[in-house]
């Protein structure tokens, strides 16, 4: 390893908890795999909204996501704690990942109203199907199963569902590829995009 990065991965050492340093050595051995500030702190913000909209993350990728924080100089109290967690130690990180997210102004919590709730999920994960943070094919998927369903399936939802539908039979002798489905399941959200009220929605 380089001297800078010995000399980087040792300042980073300070302030670390016992369990972390090792982990943090270990990852500043392979520099390139590593996020930004910016890309840090939008995955503890993209699993904050995974878990408010009642998605299930595991504890090993919470700690994962605090190390990944920490090696990209993100700064709170608790972030080395979580960091450090070992193996027996993991269930521990979901309340520590909830006091990361506090003190980083990051905790997002979903509207009180259940159909409110699906349908700001739904706005969510067609945003991630637009920008390209989400396989088409899995987004869909998700807004018919998670979504879709607990609303009866809505009009504006129906050429999503769709979409979810044809990617999941998808067949070669259909005479279409899967980068087509693809195609249209995109432009199935931006219109669910273009609709989006303000505020609140709960019909």
């Amino acid at each position: 390893m380089p001297i800078t990065s010995l000399s980087r991965a040792s300042r980073e050492l300070d302030g670390v908890t016992f369990g972390a340093c090792e982990k943090v050595l270990a990852a500043a051995t392979n520099e390139e795999t590593r996020m930004n500030h910016d890309e840090a702190l939008e995955q503890l913000s993209h699993i904050a909204r995974e878990r408010a909209f009642g998605r299930r993350v595991g504890s090993d990728h919470l700690i994962q996501v605090g190390l990944d924080a920490l090696m990209a100089g993100v700064e709170s109290p608790s972030i080395a704690m979580l960091a450090g967690l070992v193996r027996s130690e993991e269930p521990e990180a979901p309340a520590l990942f909830d006091r990361v997210l506090e003190e980083l102004g990051l905790h997002f919590q979903p509207p009180a109203d259940p159909r409110a709730a699906k349908w700001a999920m739904a706005y969510w994960i067609a945003g991630q199907i637009v920008d390209g943070s989400l396989d088409p094919a899995t987004g869909t998927h998700l807004i018919w199963a998670d979504v879709a369903y607990d609303l009866n399936y809505p009009e504006d939802l129906r050429p999503l569902v769709s979409c979810a539908l044809n990617l999941d039979g998808w067949d070669e002798s259909w005479g279409v590829s899967v980068e087509a489905l693809k195609e249209e399941a995109i432009e199935a959200a931006e219109q669910l995009l273009s609709k989006q009220p303000p505020g609140e929605r709960k019909d």
